[in-house]
């Protein structure tokens, strides 16, 4: 089969490799949909902590956020599996400590996690091997576009719950990038206000697309009382905004993560009575958003930008974007398309967005 191998920090081929066998346990699915993610992008430059934790390492296959149709079963797997289309939880747990035992897979430190962590390999290619106790199940109305989207949605639902935010309440999500707006759709849902703060035009006129006409800058920002904030960018200084921001009382969610350590006042947090949540995983909100998509409650479908093939999958991480690209923040790829680029393609330091080592 083809699957894209990321051989070293910008540096990539589209290969012919041994097609998966499902082992015990395990099922073997034909992947119709696969999103990029921003996980992806830190791959591509090698800004991943996992890289330097030695939790992963090159070559790697990467995806994570996928979706297809079960084609063979192993021993001990239910063959009515064969056929049914699915999507897969990102984090694989060991099962057996006692975090798994709780039902927190999600966190368990020996945990694989599918294309990023621990050598399992991702699904940017024809064919994944995931185990079975992975998979779920998706309706006729949750379609393969829809599907790749679980993943990240699940992380998105977690997070606008965790606002505790409904009818009468103000969020703010800092990042209108994909998990961002995504949040936004959820907790717009729930019944609450829905403001965004990002930092281009481009990226807020489509948040203002999407029906959320409170989109501002920074500098514009209104001075308003967010009883929720949700941090979902990649910005070192906002989780302190963020706290900054919230009301007394109210709920500040992180979802975002930094490339360096950010830094908030825990003094503010005790003397403003504020809750704050991390969310790392989708894995504990993945059925309740298969059945937002199913029953129409939030539509995902306006951020895909674009579907396209393997070989395209090396210049979109490196920041190109797709010939004919809608102004959505999500690339779709679609393993089953004709090829379209070199099967093989080297990046400087500067065009991966690797930083300099002088």
């Amino acid at each position: 089969m083809r699957a894209f191998v990321l051989t070293a920090p910008g540096e990539f081929a589209v290969r012919e490799v041994p097609a998966p066998v499902a082992a015990p346990g395990e099922v073997v699915v034909d992947v119709e949909r696969v999103g990029v993610c921003g996980t992806d992008l830190e791959f591509f430059t090698g800004a991943m902590t996992y890289l330097h934790q030695g939790h992963a390492g090159y070559p790697m296959r990467l995806g994570h956020e996928w979706a297809g149709r079960v084609r063979t079963v192993g021993a001990g797997v239910d063959p009515g599996w064969v056929g049914r289309r699915v999507m897969g939880d990102t984090m694989l747990g060991c099962g057996t400590c006692r975090r798994c035992r709780r039902g927190r897979q999600h966190v368990c430190e020996k945990r694989e996690e599918v294309g990023i962590r621990g050598g399992r390999a991702g699904a940017l290619a024809e064919q994944l091997a995931v185990p079975a106790g992975s998979l779920h199940a998706l309706p006729d109305s949750v379609d393969p576009v829809l599907g790749a989207l679980v993943e990240p949605g699940g992380n998105a639902l977690r997070a606008a719950r965790a606002t505790g935010a409904g009818p009468g309440d103000r969020v703010l999500v800092l990042g209108p990038g994909t998990i961002g707006l995504l949040v936004a759709l959820f907790a717009r849902a729930a019944g609450a206000e829905v403001h965004l703060m990002g930092a281009t035009e481009d990226s807020l006129a489509f948040a203002r697309s999407l029906g959320f006409p409170h989109s501002w800058r920074e500098d514009t920002l209104p001075d308003l009382s967010f009883d929720a904030v949700v941090d979902a960018s990649n910005a070192v200084r906002l989780p302190a905004l963020a706290q900054e921001l919230v009301e007394p009382g109210g709920r500040l969610v992180y979802i975002g993560l930094a490339g360096e350590p950010s830094r908030i006042d825990t003094r503010a947090l005790v003397l403003k009575d504020v809750t704050a949540v991390g969310v790392l995983s989708a894995s504990p909100g993945l059925d309740a958003t298969i059945k937002a998509y199913a029953e129409k409650v939030v539509d995902p479908r306006p951020l895909v930008a674009a579907t396209v093939a393997l070989d395209a999958i090396g210049p979109v991480l490196a920041g190109e974007r797709p010939p004919g690209a809608g102004p959505g923040p999500k690339i779709h790829v679609d393993p089953g398309l004709v090829r379209v680029r070199p099967r093989e393609g080297t990046y400087s330091r500067t065009e991966a967005g690797i930083p300099s080592t002088r």
